[in-house]
């Protein structure tokens, strides 16, 4: 058991922000407020210092993409346009480097998935960034990946001269997935007990998303290409999906609203490398709350590194995203946009007790991490964990 003293404790729930006490017992958050610890309850007195619940990255590729080799990574099964039967559990490793420095800054849980270099490209992963053991980081599977624009087209139809080349080609190739998830079902729902059904692992996990059982989230940029993902998912009657990166969704922000699709912004500190990021701007978010999309930002790490998610937050608060919703775009929206806010995204009790606390707000570029709980475990300190750069990257 552990208690963490005298914080100004961002509770992300209907208590607000209070001055007070968390208790952490069995991994988990026990109490918030004033609390009582036995006497043998490892204390720590933070005198005064904001205490949060760990951020979440809603999109990343932390333990997929290997830190120091990105281009090594397994995160994209490029045999094919379509390859709804990879997950991204069996490609996770824990110990990339890019988890170590993202707990170490706060950041506690990850959306892992798989690249953009295809429409679709398998099961998307939840999970703990502190651990040694996928399995037991894994916090649920939460979507199903899918893609939209130039990186599919370009992958595919530029580098392997097969479908898709075009946009049209990309919209195709999806909705012909979701056809043939379509057919499985049926064929599945009337096979007879004497005849044998072929079990597909792909069209098992499409048909997941079809049934509403898993979400669809979909890497798109332009508003267009946004626009093609709405008409495919009403075609297919898919309801739970969100939109990933969503760099031209200001400009559309009340059909997000009408839908109520929420958006996973980001990254946002990019030069217009593809056009189709040519309208890229740290002012999305803030339009899209303000109209009243459920916002999420994201680093896509390692396309940002990962522990950069809080500065990511900061330039979208400089550019106009409300301080006040500032720390729901990586704990409570997140969590709640990737079906996990029963475990990770507040300081309730019963959750797990992921903790940051920071020596001033967090979203302010010099503002630190001075102690991280991952599961209730003690990850980081920064007094005790503290290396001279000089020694940490002398050759």
């Amino acid at each position: 058991m552990r208690v963490i003293r005298n914080g100004v404790v961002h509770t992300q729930t209907e208590r607000g922000t209070i001055e007070g006490d968390v208790l952490i017992e069995d991994g988990e958050i026990a109490d918030v407020g004033e609390v009582d610890a036995p006497d043998d309850a490892d204390e720590i007195d933070v005198d005064g210092a904001h205490v949060t619940p760990g951020l979440i990255d809603a999109h990343s590729h932390a333990g997929m993409a290997e830190w120091g080799e990105p281009e090594d990574g397994d995160f994209n099964e490029g045999t094919s346009a379509t390859t709804p039967h990879v997950n991204a559990l069996d490609g996770f490793h824990p110990r990339d480097e890019e988890l170590k420095h993202a707990f170490q800054n706060g950041v506690t849980s990850v959306s892992s998935r798989m690249g953009s270099g295809n429409v679709i490209g398998g099961v998307i992963v939840s999970m703990k960034t502190y651990g040694d053991r996928a399995d037991e980081m894994l916090i649920t599977e939460d979507g199903m990946k899918a893609a939209m624009g130039e990186n599919p087209k370009r992958f595919h139809g530029e580098q392997k001269d097969r479908q898709p080349s075009t946009r049209p080609g990309v919209a195709a190739t999806l909705r012909e997935q979701f056809m043939a998830a379509e057919d499985y079902l049926d064929r599945k729902a009337n096979a007879d007990g004497d005849d044998e059904f072929e079990r597909d692992l792909g069209m098992e996990n499409l048909s997941r998303v079809l049934t509403g059982d898993l979400p669809l989230r979909v890497h798109a940029h332009r508003a267009d290409d946004i626009r093609t993902v709405f008409r495919i998912a009403d075609e297919f009657g898919i309801d739970d999906l969100s939109i990933e990166h969503a760099t031209e969704g200001h400009v559309m922000a009340e059909e997000f609203v009408e839908r109520d699709v929420p958006a996973v912004v980001g990254p946002s500190i990019s030069s217009a490398s593809k056009y189709e990021l040519r309208n890229i701007t740290f002012e999305t978010p803030g339009i899209l709350h303000d109209a009243g999309v459920k916002v999420a930002i994201q680093t896509d790490a390692p396309v940002l590194p990962q522990q950069h998610l809080d500065v990511c937050v900061g330039l979208a608060v400089r550019e106009g995203f409300p301080k006040e919703a500032a720390l729901d775009a990586v704990t409570t929206n997140a969590a709640e946009i990737l079906g996990i806010k029963d475990r990770v995204g507040t300081l309730e009790p019963g959750t797990d007790a992921d903790v940051a606390v920071w020596d001033g707000e967090f979203w302010r570029v010099d503002s630190r991490t001075q102690h991280v709980f991952v599961d209730g475990e003690h990850v980081f300190d920064r007094d005790a964990d503290a290396v001279d750069p000089r020694e940490e990257y002398a050759w």
